[in-house]
């Protein structure tokens, strides 16, 4: 029996897979086989050498601002179809600057206009090769999230765009499900995991007693893209140690 979890011969993109929880899903494709690719904000990967949590090791970066509607479109047209893509993009602002317009439009539209610009751009391809796509949000689509008001209403879009797609696009062979991560130690969580009393305090909360890893979401996605879950769509698996309980 072949392992359901070998993606050779596979073409993953990871939207925000040079760092954090995107990175950590592309390593984990590459290292069952796939030709991984991912995006990230600046020029080159060798911009990121300063970066802890950003492995380039077999992976091919291509520099994406998912706020330019444009150059998503680019890139699909460049990059050609891909079996598997990862939305994992992300940003959040501190210090209550999603109260205000310029901090909720610049997050609300990278967590959720650029997923559906990402989707949107790379249907015909995952169309084509019967593919999947995930689209990463956060637990925090599902609660009310004290001064990110942005963050929380994108991430809910984001999960609620998993079902409208599955159902869209079951009929053209595309499988769409979610991720929802708890708290993960990422440098977007940098505000909690630097804190030690906010991070014990977290901890505290989790059932399971830690912090996710990037290395606990990839093993979501793996799953998700697999045959393993080839009667599975539409879903968002929460993967959070148990904190939502």
């Amino acid at each position: 029996m072949s392992d359901p979890l070998d993606f050779s011969g596979k073409r993953v993109l990871v939207i925000g897979g040079s760092s954090g929880i995107g990175n950590g899903i592309a390593q984990a494709f590459r290292s069952r086989g796939a030709e991984a690719h991912v995006t990230g904000t600046r020029h080159d990967e060798g911009d990121y050498l300063e970066n802890e949590d950003c492995d380039f090791t077999g992976l091919t970066y291509h520099q994406l601002d998912v706020t330019d509607r444009d150059a998503v479109d680019q890139l699909a047209g460049g990059v050609g179809a891909m079996d598997i893509v990862v939305c994992c993009q992300g940003a959040v602002r501190y210090g209550r600057q999603e109260f205000e317009r310029a901090g909720w439009d610049l997050v609300v539209d990278v967590n959720l206009n650029s997923v559906m610009d990402c989707a949107r751009a790379f249907h015909p391809g995952l169309a084509e090769r019967d593919g999947s796509l995930i689209i990463v949000s956060s637990t925090g689509a599902f609660h009310a999230m004290i001064g990110n008001p942005a963050y929380g209403a994108s991430k809910a879009g984001a999960a609620s765009l998993v079902g409208s797609l599955a159902q869209a696009w079951a009929r053209d062979g595309i499988r769409v499900n979610g991720i929802a991560p708890g708290f993960v130690a990422t440098k977007m969580t940098r505000v909690t995991t630097e804190n030690e009393k906010r991070r014990a305090g977290v901890i505290e909360r989790v059932p399971l007693s830690r912090m996710g890893t990037p290395e606990d979401m990839a093993g979501a996605a793996l799953f998700l893209a697999s045959p393993l879950a080839a009667y599975i769509t539409g879903q968002s698996l929460i993967v959070d140690g148990g904190l939502s309980l």
